[in-house]
């Protein structure tokens, strides 16, 4: 994909700093963002929340849940008040259509 000076439309090379034709300044590219943060309706417990952070960082959920679990015994149930918290705050995921997935029982 090339990229184009905003100021005078010449072509930019991927890695410059400033425009060969105007002498602009190159805005730095965006970092590319990790996978989002939401919670996913397959795959999870109770509301999601591990799932979400295991999936958006790449790591092990059963890992997440445990240290989850752990975390909620050593901090007097702090860890239970983030996570419902979250559960709260963090976004679920779209459904590709309405009525894609089945009401759980």
């Amino acid at each position: 994909m090339a990229a184009y000076c905003q100021q005078c439309g010449s072509a930019l090379h991927p890695t410059a700093r400033f425009c060969s034709g105007c002498g602009a300044v190159v805005p730095a590219a965006p970092a590319m963002p990790g996978r989002p943060l939401i919670r996913p309706h397959e795959g999870r417990m109770i509301g999601g929340v591990c799932l979400a952070f295991a999936r958006a960082n790449g790591w092990d959920v059963a890992t997440v849940r445990i240290i989850t679990v752990i975390g909620f015994f050593l901090s007097s149930g702090l860890v239970g008040v983030a996570y419902v918290a979250a559960w709260i705050g963090i976004p679920e995921e779209t459904l590709p259509y309405p009525g894609a997935y089945p009401p759980r029982i």
